[in-house]
């Protein structure tokens, strides 16, 4: 059920809409596919076609497995209502009766939809490249299952060959002897001539069940070679997609680390390697062509199962400390001997681009850059862990134009020559490790973050380091919400409000309505230009955002409460009818780092405005938490759109009264500001414009989210 564990992650991502296109509710609703899973992952769907129509009986008979588990989920589950719609899915399952392969295309054009999102190729969920569909553990282990059965079946060939061939042998001896004490009978007896000629049909039929035999092993081998490359190959793009997991859990991606599954799948294409190089040995059909075939397979697998599997910092100072660990899959199979010395250097992005010619200028020097690969036999692991790693000093390359010190990229290259056994020569092995930044001091290191984050999410998949210089606002949104999400812990991601808020941020367009999703935001307006009218950069606010609720606010988050990233015109818009004291929490967009409150106040005249108390920082809210602070400020009483504050925020008041240094009064402030809100002083352009995006916006409730 590991795809389907994928797709929970999804799915909070997608619209209800999106969600019930996938499952329908009236044919596959969502509770089938969670509550029958690990059964569903485990079916061959893909072997169903529509054109194979004697593919019926198979799919009724998964069809009727699908009906019998959900009947059997339904009457475990003690809720009655629960119990009652979960059988009520498993009747709609049963109007499938009449088409039951209607029943199987279904499931498997669902499962491939599910591939497509999870691999980022749906619009819905988009990842910055596209990459086929990995095999799931299920579909290896079967053709692995199904080669092993293969070269089983050849060594019986081989076995019942022999036997055959002894007695063709005894046979042909029993028929050289009568035929000739036959020839010296003149008078020969007809009994005698008929014993011959059966002898002879006997040695014939054997003579044949023996090329028979050597014809269907020959093709048997030839199977097994075409499925042992195949098997590889889907055994590399799934490492591939490992490492590239590996790498998008560095902006808060779903990642898997369990190498334990890929190191037995490497194992077993290794002994499967073997085994068939020894039939071809016995058989006497190891031909040049077929030596060489299976010799280049275990090259690329042996070169190909070293495996960073604890990644070092992607922003490294100087002179610091810092551990990492490469992990080999085929530990197990390395020769006893002589220890295997694992060797680490920095390299730069050229010399990452061309790995052959490594061995040229040194870039760096690298402290404890050498370890064993030891073995854990506990674990079942064979690693070398660098654990006091440091970077002495690093020699830079010539800058391009405007190019910052904080935009350049290194990695770790892992090396060492291993011996297999049964395999005569030793194998050069190396990784290298995701891209690092090298910084010499603290200041640097959210700049260098910035570079880390945009490799991470954007970066192709051929060539190392290589990004785009642009990608769509779509992207950059997920990208930022996940890393959002992972960072400060919390299952509550931002929303379209949010979103909206930051494309009209990063791209200076305040008053823009349509759709940013397909606008093209570049790595300048990331985290290279300074936001207009202030001195940092977009990335430099955000973080900082994500800094303050990760370390002061993340309850608050997590449970609606803030209402997050809104432009002060959004603001405007929902709080211009509501009644006096009412207010939210929005992030400052003034300064780094900041919450501020925005509430409808009276004017002199009997009108209203909104006011804007100075951010709390950091600093403040060190000082004094923020349920404490609203609790002091009498003038906000309800949290939008209609909550008593009280109620919402009690359970974060410490009891402490405030003392005068903590205490901050929302009328001394520099971001303090007044917003008439009375209709004659309401822009008329502004309520078209945000009715058209967010639709009903009073509807949007904190404690719902």
């Amino acid at each position: 059920m590991a795809q389907w564990i994928h797709m929970t992650q999804i799915l909070q991502h997608l619209s209800y809409e999106t969600v019930s296109s996938l499952y329908p509710p009236n044919t596959f609703p969502i509770e089938v596919r969670h509550y029958i899973s690990e059964w569903i992952e485990n079916q061959r769907w893909e072997d169903f076609s529509q054109e194979k129509v004697e593919q019926e009986s198979q799919a009724q008979i998964l069809l009727d497995q699908g009906i019998s588990m959900m009947q059997s989920v339904a009457q475990q589950n003690a809720n009655v209502v629960e119990k009652m719609k979960l059988m009520q899915m498993s009747r709609q399952m049963e109007l499938f009766h009449q088409q039951p392969l209607k029943f199987a295309l279904m499931v498997r054009d669902l499962l491939r939809q599910e591939r497509a999102l999870i691999n980022g190729v749906s619009p819905f969920y988009t990842s910055p490249a596209q990459y086929p569909a990995y095999p799931t553990n299920d579909m290896s282990k079967q053709d692995v299952d199904q080669l092993v059965l293969k070269v089983l079946e050849v060594q019986e060939i081989r076995k019942k060959m022999h036997q055959i061939q002894e007695e063709l042998n005894w046979e042909r001896q029993n028929f050289e002897s009568a035929h000739s004490q036959g020839s010296f009978q003149q008078n020969g007896l007809d009994s005698a001539n008929a014993e011959i000629k059966k002898l002879q049909t006997h040695i014939q039929q054997l003579e044949y069940n023996i090329q028979a035999m050597a014809t269907k092993r020959s093709q048997l081998l030839k199977e097994s070679m075409e499925l042992l490359g195949i098997c590889q190959k889907r055994f590399l793009n799934r490492l591939t997609e490992w490492s590239w997991e590996q790498r998008k859990a560095a902006i808060g991606f779903p990642f898997d680390d369990n190498l334990s599954p890929l190191q037995t799948w490497a194992e077993q294409l290794l002994g499967m390697n073997g085994n068939l190089r020894q039939e071809l040995m016995l058989t006497g059909e190891l031909t040049s062509e077929l030596q060489e075939g299976l010799s280049q397979l275990v090259q690329v697998l042996i070169e190909s199962s070293l495996i960073v599997d604890k990644q070092p910092p992607q922003v490294i100072k100087t002179q610091s400390k810092f551990s990492t660990t490469v992990r080999y899959l085929l530990g197990e199979k390395v020769a006893p001997g002589k220890p295997v010395l694992v060797k680490a250097q920095i390299i730069n992005e050229i010399q990452a681009r061309n790995l052959a010619n490594v061995h040229g200028d040194n870039v760096g020097e690298l402290i404890n850059n050498s370890a064993v690969l030891e073995h854990n036999a506990a674990t079942k692991s064979t690693c070398s862990n660098f654990r006091n790693m440091s970077i002495k000093k690093i020699k830079r390359a010539d800058r391009k134009g405007s190019e910052s010190v904080t935009e350049e990229k290194f990695a770790l290259l892992f090396s060492s020559e291993i011996n297999i056994t049964g395999c005569e020569t030793p194998y050069r092995i190396q990784v290298i490790s995701q891209p690092v930044v090298v910084i010499v001091h603290g200041s640097q290191d959210n700049n260098a973050v910035a570079t880390i984050i945009w490799d991470c999410a954007f970066s192709e998949r051929v060539i190392p380091f290589v990004v785009p210089d642009r990608v769509p606002w779509r992207m950059m949104y997920n990208t930022l919400n996940s890393k959002f999400t992972s960072e400060v812990g919390t299952q509550h991601n931002l929303d379209q409000y949010n979103q909206h808020f930051l494309a009209q941020k990063v791209f200076d367009k305040p008053d823009f309505n349509e759709d940013f999703s397909n606008m093209m935001v570049s790595w300048a307006q990331f985290n290279k230009e300074v936001l207009p009218g202030r001195p940092f950069t977009f990335w430099q606010w955000f973080e900082g955002v994500m800094e303050l609720t990760k370390k002061h606010l993340k309850t608050y988050w997590s449970e609606g409460l803030i209402f997050g990233f809104i432009g002060k015109q959004h603001l405007h818009l929902i709080l211009k009818d509501r009644p006096n004291g009412t207010f939210l929490l929005r992030f400052s967009d003034s300064e780094i780092g900041g919450i501020t409150i925005a509430y409808v106040s009276a004017t002199e005249n009997g009108g209203q405005k909104i006011q804007n108390i100075q951010p709390f920082t950091k600093r403040d809210l060190e000082i004094r938490g923020l349920g404490d602070r609203i609790r002091d400020i009498d003038h906000i009483t309800y949290l939008y759109p209609d909550f008593p504050k009280h109620d919402v925020f009690r359970k974060f008041y410490t009891g402490n009264e405030p003392t005068l240094q903590q205490f901050q009064s929302p009328f001394n402030s520099s971001e303090f500001s007044d917003e008439i809100i009375d209709g004659a002083t309401t822009d008329p352009g502004l309520e078209p414009m945000y009715v058209f995006f967010f639709g009903l916006i009073s509807v949007r409730h904190p404690l719902q989210w």
